[in-house]
């Protein structure tokens, strides 16, 4: 017998698998990101909600993804795959004084969490992203996870927080011991050079949600 829970455990995997949250799978949908909240999942009266048809097939077209493969979800157990979680907050968020420590790790108490795969960094984390000024790379309601422990080498994408607490996704042109030239993922927007000891920390970007 099919049960709302295991509707809604397929639409938790699809996004997990996705990098998403379900509020980001909903957005990325064009749906509103409350779609899937746990709250919306039973009605006032305590009753138990089914997702809409159409939702579920507005997740499946943003995702690529197939009625089979969802309900392959269903029937395997979306829950039965191990997966770590990882700290996630929004990329507005990251510049607020608390989110991170000195050697740019999460700290604090103010993180959400999102189910990932094991990636070997305890210390790897996730930032929504929001607005448009890292298109056409990335896009309002992307994730990205970030790894504090990956070695970051030319041309590859990091995130940087400055000494004043200004967060920003750039590309690494150049690493030197006085100076770090970034290029913006954005071609509308300026890159940056900044002083060594203007940068707080820099993380390498490992995946993105697409």
């Amino acid at each position: 017998m099919l049960k709302h829970a295991d509707i809604w455990a397929a639409v938790d995997a699809l996004a997990r698998d996705h990098g998403l949250t379900a509020s980001a799978l909903a957005r990325k949908a064009g749906l509103d990101p409350t779609t899937f909240n746990k709250s919306k999942r039973i009605t006032r009266e305590g009753k138990a909600r089914w997702p809409s048809t159409e939702s579920v097939a507005k997740v499946l077209e943003a995702t690529g993804s197939t009625m089979s493969r969802f309900v392959g979800y269903i029937e395997g157990g979306a829950t039965a795959r191990p997966v770590a979680t990882i700290p996630l907050i929004g990329f507005a968020q990251a510049g607020d004084r608390g989110f991170f420590d000195d050697a740019g790790y999460p700290a604090g108490g103010g993180w959400d969490e999102i189910p990932f795969p094991e990636i070997g960094d305890p210390h790897a984390y996730a930032l929504e992203v929001s607005g448009d000024s890292m298109e056409p790379l990335f896009r309002d309601g992307d994730v990205v996870i970030v790894s504090p422990a990956a070695n970051v080498r030319r041309g590859d994408r990091v995130v940087v927080r400055t000494t004043e607490g200004e967060v920003m996704v750039k590309q690494l042109v150049r690493l030197s011991a006085k100076r770090i030239d970034l290029a913006s993922i954005n071609p509308s927007h300026p890159g940056r050079s900044l002083a060594t000891e203007e940068v707080a920390w820099l993380a390498r970007i490992l995946w993105a949600s697409q």
